[in-house]
């Protein structure tokens, strides 16, 4: 249960940096607490803060507040060892992962800058996968052996 405790602190800690970017970008909240050289603001009003015609940190509010209900789903006593809500987990980190690369490409290479917000999101969603594939060896190493089904207690008659 480590690992979804985990992924779920993480999940709600990003949901509330992108809700915070997300409230900037509207005007919501005053000044962005941000390194000097104004990094945030470039990767903010950029082309690469929009995606598909949606704002980047709301899709990052979104998208972790999704994972972190996947989460918390998955720590119910009765899931912990279903291997269904780790690949959920899986079908939402996974996606994250690679556009986060997309984010830091345009960031860091085409725009030469840098956000130290956007650069915790992006390690902490690489850290949720550590954790979901921790996760998913926890599930396998605890796996009946093929060919072995789990002891069950006999059915009275």
């Amino acid at each position: 249960m480590k690992y979804r405790m985990a992924i779920a602190v993480l999940a709600l800690v990003n949901a509330l940096v992108a809700l915070y970017l997300h409230l900037y970008k509207l005007g919501r909240v005053g000044a962005l607490a941000c390194s000097a050289g104004g990094g945030c603001e470039v990767a903010q009003f950029s082309q690469f803060g929009w995606f598909a015609g949606a704002d980047v940190a709301l899709i990052g509010v979104v998208g972790y507040a999704f994972l972190f209900i996947c989460a918390l789903v998955a720590l119910q006593p009765s899931l912990v060892d279903t291997r269904w809500t780790n690949w959920g987990a899986f079908l939402v980190i996974v996606p994250a992962v690679l556009f986060t690369w997309r984010l830091k490409y345009g960031e860091w290479v085409v725009l030469k800058t840098f956000c130290p917000w956007c650069f915790i999101s992006f390690v902490s969603i690489h850290a949720c996968l550590v954790l979901a594939i921790l996760d998913r060896r926890r599930l396998l190493r605890s796996a009946p052996a093929p060919g072995k089904e789990p002891a069950t207690l006999p059915l009275a008659a």
